[in-house]
């Protein structure tokens, strides 16, 4: 996940207190698909429960959102780290977060 700064053209919606936005690429099949099939970035977040559980397995996502979501699209589990965070506001890339994701590039 790369943070970077917002600007005007970014919705407010997608900005955080400090007007930052984080881009996550994914090492996913169905979500490299989908952006490359739509043309266009996507917006999601982690699902998690009210007390900060995190599902990492779409029938767990499913079952305790049932009655707030139409579709949940069965990848399979995913992994239960999360991902790496980077910052690339300042003049070099900081590491915010270890997590997945290879950071030898960095």
């Amino acid at each position: 996940t790369f943070i970077l700064e917002g600007s005007r053209q970014v919705p407010k919606i997608m900005l955080a207190k400090r007007k930052t936005v984080g881009i996550r690429v994914p090492d996913h099949n169905i979500c490299i698909e989908l952006v490359k099939n739509l043309e266009n970035p996507i917006i999601s977040t982690t699902a998690a429960s009210p007390e900060g559980e995190i599902f990492n397995d779409p029938s767990f996502i499913e079952e305790h959102f049932k009655n707030s979501i139409t579709l949940v699209i069965d990848g399979g589990p995913v992994p239960g780290e999360p991902s790496s965070v980077i910052s690339l506001i300042g003049d070099e890339p900081e590491v915010l977060r270890e997590g997945l994701g290879d950071l030898d590039r960095v």
